[in-house]
């Protein structure tokens, strides 16, 4: 399904899969429970290393200009090749270039965001170009032609049963469920790609501005094998990604691990400091790196988002949304998904595109309380909310092509007047309790409202709303 498919149909759909929503369930209480477990055990002061990490990425935001010079500079003195994208066309134009110059019509690609982001595989497919996956999740979303549903575990939608229908189908393998035959299935078709691998593709977690040096984190040992048997690697990084120190990288590491998947560490931490150097006998010949802006340096400059660009990409957000576990990724049609997607997506894609996204949130304010680093994505989404009903100043790109919903920007203007005066509020809230068992009885068949309650229940005012109103200590019910 397209990734600007109608939403209310995506939504339904999602909804309404019973299995996918079982699996997710599953999988979203399991990384909670592993998160909990794992700082219960293993950390003495969680809350003063979320405030380390939050500080680390704020003071490397705040000198973003002067440490991609200073890693650029580092970077080349190692040996890689720097190149600078400033928008995602830029930046698979370079790939493509780089490919047709080295006579090469395949490439191997280790887990990146970023790669989806500029969405590499289509543009290459285009060409007559293959870009092959080899993450077990992302071979897995490639095969059913779809885009990963979760930052961190890209097929976390499927279980086993149903990877094994997969296998069967695509890969003509035997029907299998076990994990470990599974694993085998997809290792045995990766190995034969391996063989014949002339340039590889990675993301990147961090880039050590004063070591000119990336770090990759993975479980697979794919990622390792991309950027080390290839002659020729390349690595997509998001100009965000940079910390001055490795120091400043072990900080968010330790936070982003045990956030992402209730691990202390990952099986592989690959730091790459450049290609092949004399003597050596093995890694790439060739490294290059594409420094990735595509409106981050606008966000950068935007007094309300500029917070969201402090993400480790380890989707804790998306694990404790109670929203994400029920219509998981694909409900969102982006890239990045769940309450870091409804804030970024606007940002880096446009309002006109994703703004509607901004609806699939309660405002509870998990997501905040969870991202190891403290961006405070509730507080974002309502001013995105704000941007897009026409009350902001300076909303994100897109905006001034937006079909812009009257309705919508009347009802919050009327809010916002009755919210700001005391009277006016109490006697709305009053007018609510008296025209509360109409709207009960026949609100399915009022314009608007039954809009409203094909989804959700109105509140039953079964309690004395006149005594909670002159409550002094604020109390709305009892």
């Amino acid at each position: 399904m397209s990734i600007m498919a109608n939403k209310e149909a995506v939504i339904d759909e999602r909804l309404n899969d019973a299995q996918m929503r079982e699996n997710l369930t599953s999988a979203m209480h399991t990384l909670q429970n592993n998160r909990a477990n794992l700082i219960e055990k293993r950390f003495n002061d969680w809350q003063g290393l979320r405030d380390k990490g939050k500080l680390v990425k704020n003071r490397a935001l705040s000198t973003l200009k002067e440490r991609l010079l200073e890693f650029e500079e580092n970077a080349t003195k190692n040996g890689f090749i720097v190149h600078w994208a400033s928008s995602d066309k830029d930046a698979c134009e370079i790939i493509y270039n780089l490919m047709i110059e080295k006579k090469i019509n395949k490439i191997l690609k280790g887990k990146s965001m970023a790669s989806e982001e500029i969405n590499l595989n289509h543009y290459l497919e285009e060409k007559g170009l293959i870009a092959t996956e080899t993450d077990l999740g992302e071979v897995i979303i490639q095969l059913l032609g779809e885009h990963p549903v979760h930052i961190v575990v890209p097929a976390i939608h499927k279980n086993r049963y149903e990877i094994g229908e997969i296998f069967h189908e695509k890969l003509n393998a035997p029907l299998e469920s076990e994990p470990e035959k599974l694993n085998k299935i997809a290792r045995d078709f990766l190995r034969e790609e391996f063989k014949v691998l002339q340039l590889g593709l990675g993301g990147v977690n961090w880039a050590i501005s004063k070591e000119g040096a990336i770090w990759m984190l993975e479980n697979e040992g794919n990622g390792r094998m991309c950027t080390t048997v290839a002659d020729i690697t390349v690595n997509i990084c998001g100009i965000e990604k940079i910390v001055e120190t490795f120091e400043d990288a072990v900080t968010c590491d330790t936070l982003l691990v045990p956030s992402a998947t209730g691990q202390f560490i990952t099986n592989y931490n690959n730091i790459i400091t450049g290609p092949r150097k004399d003597g050596e006998l093995d890694g790439p010949k060739e490294c290059h790196i594409i420094m990735l802006d595509n409106h981050r340096s606008d966000m950068l400059g935007h007094e309300d988002y500029y917070e969201a660009l402090r993400c480790i990409r380890c989707g804790a957000c998306m694990n404790f949304c109670p929203v994400y576990d029920k219509i998981g990724g694909h409900g969102y049609r982006a890239v990045y998904p769940g309450p870091i997607g409804e804030v970024i997506s606007p940002n880096l894609f446009g309002m006109d595109r994703y703004a509607e996204n901004l609806t699939l949130c309660s405002l509870c304010g998990r997501c905040s309380e969870v991202c190891p680093v403290k961006i405070p994505l509730a507080e974002l989404i309502r001013k995105l909310r704000r941007d897009k009903a026409g009350d902001g100043e300076n909303p994100p790109f897109g905006f001034e092509n937006m079909h812009k919903n009257t309705m919508e920007a009347l009802a919050m203007k009327g809010f916002g007047n009755a919210a700001t005066s005391g009277f006016k509020f109490r006697m709305a809230a009053k007018s609510g309790a008296i025209f509360n068992s109409v709207i009960q009885k026949f609100g399915k068949n009022i314009p608007v409202i039954k809009n409203w309650l094909t989804y959700k229940d109105l509140w039953d005012f079964d309690f004395d709303l006149h005594k909670a109103i002159k409550n002094e200590e604020g109390v709305i019910y009892e």
